[in-house]
């Protein structure tokens, strides 16, 4: 993936072959296309970095990184979808009841191994979403038993992937002064 400067706006950049999601569409459509465009944008945000600096801890007293916002990110896909709408039979990726926190805590493996995984899980979610034949179909959350739909599940990917992007902006900003996408 190519990043090129944002036309006029020095320490921004953009990738020329991402564009906005579709301002018309069916609801579906619409949906599935914010949630691939938050999850480019944390690709982007993530792209060009040099060495281990995926995994600094760069805006305390905080202890997020892009390292593991990815692995953080892999966790949320493969909850909601896989194990609780899909109902997949899957151990959790980075989180035990011991150490809920080890998908930010520990570090020690490879941000590339990290990032493959985390694709791999997106490419699962695409799967799960496009077997659904409605956004009303349900999933089952775990703790409760309680139903959700997919239009729910959907909504709330979206919004933790908007809100994560802006930790992995701040986080970026901090490596190389490349703020946007």
């Amino acid at each position: 993936m190519k990043l090129q400067p944002a036309a006029g706006l020095p320490g921004k950049l953009s990738d020329p072959a991402r564009s906005d999601p579709p301002q018309v569409g069916d609801e579906r459509s619409m949906l599935e296309a914010y949630l691939d465009f938050q999850r480019e944008t944390l690709a982007l945000k993530c792209a060009g970095v040099a060495g281990r600096k995926h995994s600094e801890k760069l805006v305390p007293p905080s202890g997020l990184s892009l390292h593991g916002l990815v692995r953080h990110l892999s966790g949320v896909e493969r909850w909601w979808l896989h194990k609780q709408f899909a109902g997949d039979d899957v151990v959790m990726l980075y989180y035990s009841d011991d150490d809920p926190n080890q998908d930010f805590d520990s570090l020690d493996g490879d941000f590339d191994e990290a990032l493959a995984v985390w694709r791999a899980q997106v490419e699962r979610s695409r799967e799960i979403v496009a077997a659904a034949s409605s956004l009303d179909d349900t999933g089952t959350r775990v703790a409760d038993g309680t139903e959700f739909s997919l239009r729910w599940v959907l909504l709330r990917l979206i919004a933790e992937y908007a809100r994560h992007n802006g930790h992995a902006d701040l986080l970026r900003e901090r490596i190389d002064g490349d703020v946007g996408w």
